[in-house]
C-alpha cells in the first residue's frame, strides 16, 4: 500500500509508473493545484479544468519528473503555473475573437443601415429623372446592361445614351454629396 503522508515514497512510485501514485498524487496535491488555478482565473470551473489538465500532464510527462532536481509537489506546481498561463492565453484569444466578431457585426450593421439610405435616395433621385433618363439608367444600374446594350434596346443612339448616365450620375453624386454634408 502506497503512503499517501510520504512525498518521497510517492514521487519514487510516480517515476516509476505505478498507477497508485496518480491517485496518490491528487489525492495529496490537487487541492493546491485547484486554488493557485482559481486564484489566478477566479472562475471555478476553469480551475477544475485546469486541475485535471495538470495531474493528466503530470502523470503522461512522468518520466521528465527528475527527484534529485525537486520534489514532486514543487514539479506539479511548475505545471501548474503553465497550464494557468495557457488557460489565460486561450482566454485572452477567444475575448479576442468576440470583440472582433462583435466589431465586424456592428461594421456589418452599420454598412446595412448606409447600403439601405443610399439605395433609398437613389431609387428617390432616378424617380425624379425624366422618363426616357430614368430608363436608361434603370437598365444600366438594375439591368446590368451596356451602354451599347441599352442604345440597341431604347432605339436611342449611342451618345445620347452615353449623355443620360453621364448627366443622371452627376445629378446623383451632387445629391450624394449634399446629403453627406448635411449628415455631418
Amino acid at each position: 500500500m502506497l503512503d499517501i503522508d510520504d512525498d518521497a515514497a510517492i514521487a519514487l512510485a510516480f517515476r516509476a509508473g505505478d498507477d497508485r501514485a496518480i491517485a496518490a498524487a491528487y489525492a495529496r496535491w490537487s487541492s493546491l493545484v485547484y486554488t493557485l488555478a482559481v486564484r489566478s482565473l477566479g472562475i471555478a470551473a476553469d480551475a477544475e479544468d485546469v486541475t485535471q489538465q495538470v495531474f493528466v500532464s503530470a502523470w503522461q510527462g512522468r518520466d521528465n519528473f527528475d527527484p534529485d532536481r525537486g520534489p514532486l509537489p514543487a514539479w506539479i506546481v511548475g505545471i501548474t503555473r503553465h497550464r494557468i498561463a495557457d488557460a489565460l492565453a486561450a482566454r485572452s484569444r477567444a475575448l479576442r475573437i468576440v470583440e472582433s466578431s462583435e466589431s465586424m457585426a456592428h461594421v456589418q450593421e452599420q454598412s446595412v443601415e448606409v447600403d439601405v439610405a443610399e439605395r433609398l435616395m437613389i431609387a428617390d433621385e432616378l424617380a425624379r429623372l425624366d422618363p426616357v433618363p430614368r430608363e436608361v439608367m434603370a437598365l444600366a444600374f438594375y439591368g446590368d446592361m451596356t451602354h451599347t446594350e441599352i442604345a440597341d434596346r431604347t432605339g436611342l443612339p449611342l451618345g445620347t445614351v452615353k449623355s443620360h448616365i453621364r448627366r443622371s450620375l452627376g445629378r446623383l453624386r451632387t445629391r450624394m454629396e449634399v446629403d453627406d454634408n448635411a449628415s455631418r
